[in-house]
């Protein structure tokens, strides 16, 4: 399913689900919707009845790739792009989303989400393997820029030119993740005012905001998912929504759960960085 029209969704806040925050995430007011990770459910069919509650209550669910490997020299595996729309049907999901990297090469494993040399080459079957998977979806796809802690020494694109050109040619969506753009930038070096102005932000479809935290012992800053957000990406998230409206923002805590009132005051520094970042655009004092 190929999308060619900007984004409509409407999201609101949400949170990626886990079942040690399952109680948590039933008590987040305004809860827009929850994103699950497409790897941790093998069958489409025995989803785990609270998110059928809380689709039943309105809360939309997004399923989220992290194996479809787009980036990667081989063609993506048909049953992975199944899978992922199954879950997309079962939940009468508004769009999946995947990222812009490879997983895999010659049939190995790398365990982690690894950046794509910016070439023309490497965009051409990025762009190929996007458009075949867009074919088996039954909804559309976003997909979102990953945190790296190396740049690929041969490039023809910076990374926003690289993501637009992308869009351009697939009409996919833009999950962005500002928490690695906030990552990038202390580690890579970069601009990130720059590069949001750079980016085709009509095709934002949401927005994933994680911490992390920085090694002690070389400096480096590393996307956890398991800390607070850094008051710095909070600021990019201001910044990003004074420049557009963005469809939807989330928070991921993928370990080192807090307790509940602590959860619940992440969800709020995300709330008033959206606040605020409105009054920007619209020009009002918050």
């Amino acid at each position: 399913m190929h999308d060619t029209n900007g984004s409509t969704f409407q999201l609101g806040l949400g949170i990626g689900w886990r079942p040690q925050i399952a109680l948590a995430i039933d008590r987040i007011p305004d809860l827009g919707f929850v994103e699950i990770t497409a790897e941790n459910f093998p069958a489409a069919s025995a989803l785990p009845e609270h998110l059928h509650v809380l689709r039943s209550r309105g809360v939309a669910v997004v399923p989220h790739g992290i194996g479809l490997s787009l980036g990667g020299a081989d063609r993506v595996d048909p049953a992975r792009v199944r899978h992922l729309a199954a879950l997309a049907r079962a939940m009468n999901a508004p769009l999946v989303s995947e990222h812009v990297a490879f997983v895999r090469a010659a049939g190995v494993e790398s365990g982690h989400l690894l950046p794509i040399p910016r070439t023309h080459a490497a965009l051409r079957v990025l762009v190929d393997n996007v458009k075949a998977s867009q074919d088996q979806l039954p909804v559309p796809l976003a997909l979102e820029n990953i945190s790296a802690l190396f740049e690929w020494p041969q490039r023809d694109y910076d990374e926003a030119d690289f993501l637009a050109e992308l869009v351009d040619r697939t009409g996919c969506h833009l999950l962005l993740d500002v928490a690695n753009v906030y990552a990038n930038a202390r580690n890579l070096g970069g601009d990130p005012a720059a590069f949001f102005a750079r980016l085709p932000l009509d095709r934002v479809a949401y927005v994933h905001m994680g911490g992390g935290h920085e090694s002690e012992s070389d400096g480096v800053y590393h996307d956890t998912h398991a800390d607070d957000v850094p008051e710095g990406a909070i600021d990019l998230l201001a910044d990003l929504v004074s420049r557009v409206e963005i469809p939807g923002v989330m928070l991921e805590r993928d370990d080192n759960f807090p307790a509940d009132a602590a959860l619940h005051a992440e969800m709020q520094r995300i709330r008033r960085a959206v606040i605020r970042g409105r009054g920007l655009r619209e020009g009002i004092h918050v």
